[in-house]
C-alpha cells in the first residue's frame, strides 16, 4: 500500500533524528510515499547547514539532539512557514511551546507513516 502512495511526491522533507533506526524508518517512509528525503540530519548543526542549501515542503524533527534541543532549527522553519511535526519522547522545550503553543508533537514511538499523516495534514492546512 505504501510504495503506491504519493502523499509526499515531489516534496523534500527533512529528518531530524539522532537515533539511526528511527531515522532510517521515518526517511524509508518519505520515500515510499514519493518524498525525498533531506537528512537525516544528527544534530542542530547539520539540520541547519542542510536548510542553508536546500528548501524543504516540511520537516519531522526529534527534540534531543546529539548536540543541543533542535529549537533553532524549529523556530528558523516555523520563521519560513515551513509545516512540521516533532516526534519525541520528552515533548518540546518549555520556551519554544510558549511562543507556539500549537505545535503537533508525536509521542515516541509513533509509526513513521502516523507521522508522515500528521505532516501532510500540517502542509495541507497550509
Amino acid at each position: 500500500m505504501w510504495g503506491e502512495n504519493t502523499l509526499l511526491k515531489g516534496k523534500n522533507i527533512l529528518v531530524v533524528e539522532d537515533e539511526t533506526f528511527v531515522a532510517f524508518d521515518i526517511a524509508l517512509a518519505i520515500e515510499d510515499t514519493g518524498g525525498t528525503v533531506i537528512g537525516p540530519a544528527a544534530s542542530v548543526e547539520e539540520a541547519l547547514q542542510l536548510l542553508s542549501k536546500i528548501e524543504v515542503s516540511g520537516a519531522i524533527l526529534d527534540v534531543n539532539l546529539t548536540d543541543r534541543d533542535v529549537t533553532p532549527v524549529a523556530l528558523l522553519l516555523i520563521e519560513q512557514n515551513v509545516p512540521l511535526i516533532f516526534h519525541t519522547g520528552v515533548g518540546v522545550p518549555a520556551e519554544l511551546a510558549a511562543i507556539h503553543p500549537n505545535l503537533v508533537i508525536c509521542i515516541k514511538p509513533t509509526s513513521p507513516e502516523r507521522l508522515i499523516e500528521q505532516l501532510r495534514k500540517q502542509m495541507d492546512a497550509r
